[in-house]
């Protein structure tokens, strides 16, 4: 079992955050000096210090791996970008990932929301089954969406701590200045991107759409969030929004491969 700096078991062995200790979080080469550069600014150093104090006072905080999305989806790699809020707060669920969680836990009510839509979409539009090699035999959908954020899916939070049972405990410490960051670069790079955007809070955080930092093409999709209070509701439903299949006629169109959802 390979350790911290400190000595204590690595953070992403853990069920939460167990110190702040950024520098010992594993990031893709490509993500690293970004994210450097945020933890040695003066917002990342604020951000560190009101991190460290709320574990010396014994805050139970998720997830253990805080920068996961970045570990699995490089910036190259980046042709989807689905932006959720914050982590989930109860035990066992967040895994680093936006909407997703950690093997073996129970899909939340939003998940589930998102369940259905990509089961009703390869129905109707013929989206291609997952690899058996890495989907579970049993069922078709998978909580831990880890296999997604391996094909270039990038599944981020806004605000990429929580503390148990207090959703949103860990807005404004900081970490909108760092995703805010992540966002332009995606922005700036090569080859097309769609962003999935649900609910207002995702749509708030979109990036200039015309043009493009970089000039390649960008595809916006904007639904209600996949929340059951608002999954089925007008303006535009978040249950047959088509979003999966639209994001991958949109990257086939641009030269790029699809998902496999």
């Amino acid at each position: 079992m390979s350790a911290s700096p400190s000595g204590r078991p690595a953070t992403w062995l853990q069920t939460s955050l167990s110190a702040w200790e950024p520098a010992s979080w594993p990031v893709t080469a490509d993500w690293r000096e970004l994210v450097e550069g945020f933890f040695g600014s003066a917002e990342g150093q604020r951000l560190g210090k009101k991190m460290a104090a709320r574990l010396a006072a014994g805050a139970t905080i998720y997830p253990p791996r805080p920068l996961r999305a970045l570990e699995l989806t490089s910036l190259e790699s980046v042709r989807v970008v689905i932006l959720g809020q914050d982590p989930y707060h109860g035990p066992g669920q967040a895994n680093g990932l936006a909407f997703s969680v950690a093997p073996g836990a129970a899909p939340p009510p939003s998940l589930r929301s998102i369940q259905a839509e990509v089961a009703q979409e390869r129905q109707a539009y013929r989206l291609a089954p997952p690899d058996p090699m890495v989907a579970p035999t049993q069922g078709v959908f998978n909580a831990d969406l880890t296999r997604w954020a391996r094909q270039g899916v990038l599944l981020i939070n806004s605000c990429l701590t929580v503390e148990e049972g207090c959703p949103a405990s860990h807005s404004q410490l900081g970490w909108e200045v760092l995703t805010g960051k992540i966002i332009d670069a995606i922005n700036r790079k090569q080859g097309p991107v769609a962003y999935l955007l649900w609910g207002r809070h995702a749509q708030n955080r979109r990036p200039c759409q015309e043009p493009a930092a970089s000039g390649a093409p960008r595809l916006f999709l904007q639904c209600n969030h996949p929340s059951p209070l608002s999954a089925r509701r007008g303006p535009v439903p978040f249950i047959g929004c088509g979003h999966f299949a639209l994001a991958n006629a949109f990257l086939l169109q641009h030269g790029a491969c699809p998902i496999e959802w």
